[in-house]
């Protein structure tokens, strides 16, 4: 969870702020549909007019739940919503439900490859019936509303999920689903957004040398970075699902650290360009921090405390 210290009156006022923002846009079903119309990626999965309904009195059961613990309300993301429904239509017709797909996917990496750079966060849920699911909005929304529910039924210390949904840095929600026969998932993906990203590379051979191009329209400064490798995702053995439990959002192998003073250097205006370049072939996973603070000279800084508000990922090979 990010933390700045503010005041508590200025918290109640930007909680304020954010709330009016969130009214204008709310569950205004023609706001979302013109995103949904926009976005070209994924185009497989996108929702229908029904779909987005549904969706959007989900938004509602998701938000209520966040008030009720003193988070700000999130908007739908679209793009997180077509990762979702990409992960749910796999995870109902190879009947399992798990964090990772058959191709060995964590979220993060699904999310990055279809297009997205904020960081993520992922509750997935799954309903198997004696027999077909009569399928009809009513039906789905009731199992929607059984799938959050279960994730705000945890008891500490078994409550990611929950402590997911009520994460305060949390700016949207990607909602997807699927049912067919006698199988039903749902997948919910948090997402922070706080940097708007100009130019990310996807792809670097190794030792090239690439660009991280991004914008913070002067609502923060980069306050520290983290660069993580890991090897290449593996599929699943024929025969067998994807394995089960919670997930690492990193891996062990650090291979860059940027504090905010080294940061500062790439920024002109509020546009940062940070230079990357990597020695070994694998997927590298990248967390960025901000900060309202501007930090230029070396200092004790920590990110305990910080939420990452990156989900880059980029793929290197020879």
């Amino acid at each position: 969870m990010r933390k700045f210290f503010y005041s508590f009156t200025f918290s109640a006022i930007l909680l304020a702020i954010t709330s009016l923002i969130f009214c204008q846009k709310g569950n205004d079903f023609s706001y979302y549909k013109k995103l949904n119309d926009e976005e070209k990626r994924l185009e497989e999965y996108k929702d229908s007019d029904n779909d987005l309904i549904i969706k959007l009195k989900q938004l509602e059961v998701i938000n209520a739940s966040r008030e009720k613990f003193g988070a700000p309300p999130v908007e739908l993301h679209i793009l997180a919503s077509r990762v979702a429904n990409m992960i749910s239509r796999e995870a109902a017709e190879k009947d399992y439900v798990s964090h990772w797909n058959m191709k060995g996917e964590k979220p993060y990496h699904r999310y990055a490859f279809a297009g997205g750079y904020d960081h993520v966060t992922e509750n997935a849920y799954g309903e198997w019936s004696s027999r077909d699911f009569d399928v009809t909005p009513e039906l789905i929304a009731s199992l929607m509303r059984n799938g959050h529910q279960s994730f705000m039924s945890e008891k500490a210390p078994n409550d990611g999920h929950k402590k997911n949904i009520l994460n305060k840095a949390h700016t949207h929600v990607g909602i997807g689903f699927y049912i067919m026969g006698k199988q039903f998932r749902y997948y919910e993906e948090f997402i922070n957004r706080y940097l708007y990203f100009i130019n990310i590379p996807s792809a670097l051979s190794v030792n090239e040398k690439g660009v991280i191009t991004l914008d913070t329209k002067g609502e923060c400064f980069l306050y520290f970075l983290i660069c993580y490798r890991e090897p290449f995702p593996q599929p699943v053995r024929p025969g067998q699902k994807p394995r089960k439990g919670s997930y690492e959002d990193y891996s062990a192998e650090v291979v860059m650290r940027v504090p905010a003073w080294e940061l500062s250097v790439f920024r002109k205006g509020t546009i940062y360009r940070i230079p990357v370049s990597f020695r070994k072939e694998g997927l590298y996973y990248i967390h960025i921090f901000t900060s309202k603070k501007d930090i230029t000279f070396p200092r004790a800084i920590s990110t305990k405390g910080f939420e990452p508000v990156s989900g880059i990922v980029i793929k290197v090979r020879k």
